[in-house]
Formats: C-alpha cells, sequence, structure tokens
C-alpha cells in the first residue's frame, strides 16, 4: 500500500485492462486478477470496458470496498457538463456508486472544467481520490496553481527505459503519487530479454517482468501490469517473496533512456492522432 497525499491507500500494484475490447475476455481477466490477489483495477471511459470490470468485481463475490477502483474522463468529455455526464456513465457502466480513483484522461481539452467538477464529486465523497494522466510539469503545475485541490496521482508512461526523472522530482514537491502505465514499455526495446534485466532475476528465480514490478514497488510507483493469460497475470503478482539490492536499483535505473516509447505527449502527431479519436461510451 502507498498514501495519497489526502490519506488514502492505495493498492502498489493493481491490474489493468487497457485494449482488451472483447466482455468476455476482459470479465475473466479481471476475476482471475481478482482471485490472484489483486485489488486495484484500472480501466478508463474510452476502454471501452468498464461494464465488463463491474460485472468482474459482482461476479467475484469480493466488497465492493476491498477493490480500488479507478477509471479516467476522456478528451471528447472535456469541460464541466461534460465530465459531470461522463462520471455518471462511469458509475453506471461499473454498477457502483463511487470510484476510489478518478483521473483527467489526457491534458488536453478544458481540463480546467473537468477538474472543478471532479473536485465537485471528491466533496461530495463520490471520489475518494482525484488525479490526472499524462501530465508533464507545465501542465501539472498550471491546474495546481489553478484550483484547490492537488492531484493525488499522476499515471504516465513509467519503465526502465523511461523513468520520468524531472516529472517525478516535481511530483514528490507536491505528494503526488507515480502510477505506471505500460510498465513493461509493451515489450519494446528487448524489455522481456534485456541481458541486464535477466542477469538481475536469475539468482532470485524472478523474470524481467517480475523485476520491474519489484523495481517501480520498490521506488514507490504504482504499476498496472496488463495481461490476458492467467499464468502471466499470478506471474506479475508474485513479486513480493524477494527484494533488489542497491546495487540492483543502480544498475536499472542505469537504463533510463531520457525519452518515451510509446507516447510522446507534447508531440503534435500524438496531438493529431487524438483528437480524431472517437468511441461510443
Amino acid at each position: 500500500m502507498i498514501q495519497l497525499n489526502n490519506g488514502v491507500n492505495m493498492p502498489l500494484l493493481g491490474f489493468g485492462v487497457f485494449q482488451i475490447t472483447d466482455h468476455d475476455l476482459c470479465k475473466q481477466s479481471v476475476l482471475t486478477a481478482l482471485q490472484t490477489g489483486y485489488r486495484l483495477l484500472d480501466t478508463a471511459a474510452c476502454y471501452g470496458n468498464e461494464r465488463a470490470v463491474g460485472d468482474a468485481i459482482r461476479e467475484s463475490g469480493i466488497e465492493r470496498d476491498d477493490v480500488f477502483v479507478t477509471s479516467k474522463v476522456w478528451i471528447q468529455d472535456a469541460g464541466y457538463e461534460k465530465t459531470r455526464t461522463s462520471f455518471e456513465k462511469t458509475l453506471e457502466n461499473l454498477q457502483t456508486d463511487y470510484l476510489d480513483l478518478y483521473l483527467i484522461h489526457m491534458p488536453y481539452g478544458d481540463y480546467h472544467g473537468r477538474w472543478r467538477a471532479m473536485e465537485e464529486l471528491y466533496r461530495a465523497e463520490k471520489i475518494r481520490a482525484i488525479g490526472v494522466c499524462n501530465f508533464l510539469p507545465d501542465r501539472l503545475i498550471d491546474l495546481i496553481l489553478s484550483h484547490d485541490v492537488v492531484p493525488a496521482v499522476n499515471q504516465v508512461e513509467l519503465h526502465p527505459f523511461c523513468q520520468q526523472r524531472s516529472l517525478r522530482q516535481v511530483m514528490e514537491a507536491y505528494r503526488i503519487v507515480p502510477m505506471a502505465w505500460a510498465p513493461f514499455a509493451e515489450g519494446q526495446h528487448g524489455l522481456f530479454t534485456d541481458p541486464v534485466l535477466t542477469a538481475i532475476g536469475s539468482p532470485y528465480g524472478k523474470s524481467p517482468a517480475q523485476v520491474v514490478l519489484r523495481w517501480l514497488q520498490q521506488k514507490q510507483i504504482v504499476a498496472i501490469p496488463k495481461s490476458v493469460h492467467a499464468e502471466r497475470i499470478q506471474q506479475n503478482f508474485d513479486v513480493d517473496d524477494f527484494a533488489l539490492s542497491p546495487a540492483d536499483m543502480v544498475q536499472i535505473d542505469a537504463l533510463d533512456l531520457g525519452h518515451s516509447l510509446i507516447l510522446d505527449v507534447p508531440s503534435l502527431n500524438e496531438v493529431y492522432r487524438l483528437h480524431a479519436i472517437r468511441f461510443e461510451p
């Protein structure tokens, strides 16, 4: 567990469902994760699978208060009124009357209007904590200086090859918890066969993926690995029975390339691509 800046406790290891678009496959994957022991689930309006996540929680038999549920408001719902409407749809899909964490998905559009709506929902105790995704230092500071509630979480691309060091320094000053999407870099740069990660994991009997998740945990960074395979879901959860040495941590720190491999947020090409995305809630 890690404590957010508003006192709420959040699991350090969760389960993500990005790109699991088939309802039954998503539901079964989440059920497997819950049965394995995961208690943090991460979805989003634009993933199109909130309903499957809600169905899995209900069918698991686990009490709602024992599962930390995160979702996100997408770009086309920028602004106060649209955010309120999108939030109610998210609650309906997830079959719950509150969220543990609600995030602005991208730093585009009227994110100030979105944040005002989220602050109101937070004060009304419909959300236990609010935060952002993919906010780099300039947008993050702009948001903080313009509103009353400081984001509790910033979910960003974060893995051994993109460690977001300067951004994490800003976040540390405001006690904003980093949350790593794509902790395995989506397999890019040979992460699953990386010789450094492989050599570090060998004495512990752990895979490069498990080494990465342990590295993130020891840095107090929340991770949300995704898989649809039961064996991999269970393997990713099995990272509490070993600890990386200081020398191990230094070797992994040295893998940082200093730039994104997946989502270059300020890129004009990325802005144009995201602006064109549409989905049916």
